[in-house]
C-alpha cells in the first residue's frame, strides 16, 4: 500500500503540473474506504480542486472534471470547486462521503475543514436515502435474484440499506466504514450480524465469492428494507437551506487563500 500511496501521490502533483490547479483535498473512495476491499480491488481516488481566478472569469462553459485512469488498478479523477459546492448545496451523498474517508492522500488548505463545518446545515436527509435506497434497489434487482447470486454483491446492498436505517434513526449522514453501520445498527448476537460477518470476513480473507446460494437471511432483510424505506423515503426532511452567501464566500475565500 505505501508504494501505491506514493504513486498516488505523485499523481496528484503531476494533475496539479499538468493542469495549472491546486488540490484542495484528495481521497480514497470505493470499496477500499468503505472497509471491505477485494485483493484485486482498485485504488478510486477522488479530489477537490480550484484553478486560478482568471479560469473563472470567462463567458464561456469550461470542463469542470479532470479524469485520469492510469491503470487497471487505479482510478483517478475529481471536480472543480465550484462543482464541488453546487453539489454539495444539494446534499450530495458521494462528495460527503469523501470527506469522511478514512484514508487520506492531500489535504492543503483549509477548504475541505470549513465545508465539513457546514455539512449538518446542508444535509438533507430526503435526498440521501433516496440516494441510497436507488443504489441498494439497482444492486439488489441486479445481482440478488434467484436461488444462485453473486454472493461478493451482498455488500453493495447491505451498505445503502444500512445507510438508510441510519438517516432514518439519526438524522445524520452515515459514516461510511461498513463495519460501523453494521456495529451501530445490527442486533448483537442476531442471525443476521453472524452471517454479514461472516461473510465480511471471507472477503476481506480473499475469497473469490462468485456465484452461490443465496443467503436468505439476508435476503429477507433486504427486502423488508427496501420495501420499508420506497414508502417512507418522501416523507423524509429535506435540507434546511439558507446558506448561498456562505457558498460564495468560501468560493471567494478559497481562491484567496491558494492563489494570493
Amino acid at each position: 500500500m505505501s508504494g501505491t500511496r506514493q504513486q498516488i501521490i505523485e499523481e496528484l502533483k503531476r494533475i496539479e503540473q499538468e493542469e495549472n490547479v491546486r488540490i484542495l483535498y484528495a481521497c480514497e473512495s470505493g470499496s477500499r474506504a468503505w472497509g471491505f476491499p477485494s485483493k484485486d480491488s482498485d485504488f478510486d481516488v477522488r479530489f477537490i480542486y480550484i484553478r486560478p481566478m482568471d479560469w473563472y472569469l470567462s463567458i464561456f462553459e469550461k470542463r469542470d472534471v479532470i479524469e485520469r485512469p492510469i491503470s487497471d488498478m487505479l482510478d483517478i479523477n475529481g471536480w472543480d470547486l465550484k462543482k464541488a459546492l453546487n453539489l454539495f448545496r444539494k446534499s450530495n451523498p458521494p462528495l460527503l462521503e469523501w470527506l469522511q474517508s478514512p484514508i487520506l492522500y492531500m489535504e492543503n488548505y483549509s477548504v475541505a475543514k470549513q465545508i465539513r463545518g457546514i455539512s449538518p446545515l446542508t444535509f438533507s436527509p430526503r435526498s440521501c436515502m433516496h440516494h441510497y435506497l436507488h443504489m441498494a434497489k439497482g444492486n439488489y434487482r441486479e445481482y440478488l435474484q434467484g436461488e444462485q447470486v453473486k454472493i461478493k454483491k451482498y455488500f453493495y446492498v447491505l451498505r445503502p440499506i444500512l445507510a438508510c436505517e441510519w438517516i432514518e434513526r439519526h438524522n445524520e449522514m452515515p459514516p461510511i466504514e461498513f463495519q460501523s453501520l453494521v456495529d451501530g445498527l445490527v442486533t448483537e448476537g442476531s442471525e443476521l450480524k453472524t452471517v454479514i460477518l461472516n461473510l465480511l470476513a471471507r472477503k476481506m480473507a480473499g475469497d473469490e465469492m462468485d456465484y452461490e446460494p443465496k443467503i436468505n437471511p439476508i435476503n429477507e432483510f433486504l427486502e423488508e428494507r427496501i420495501a420499508f424505506y420506497e414508502r417512507m423515503a418522501s416523507d423524509m426532511q429535506a435540507a434546511v437551506g439558507g446558506q448561498d452567501e456562505r457558498f460564495d464566500e468560501l468560493f471567494r475565500e478559497a481562491l484567496s487563500e491558494v492563489w494570493g
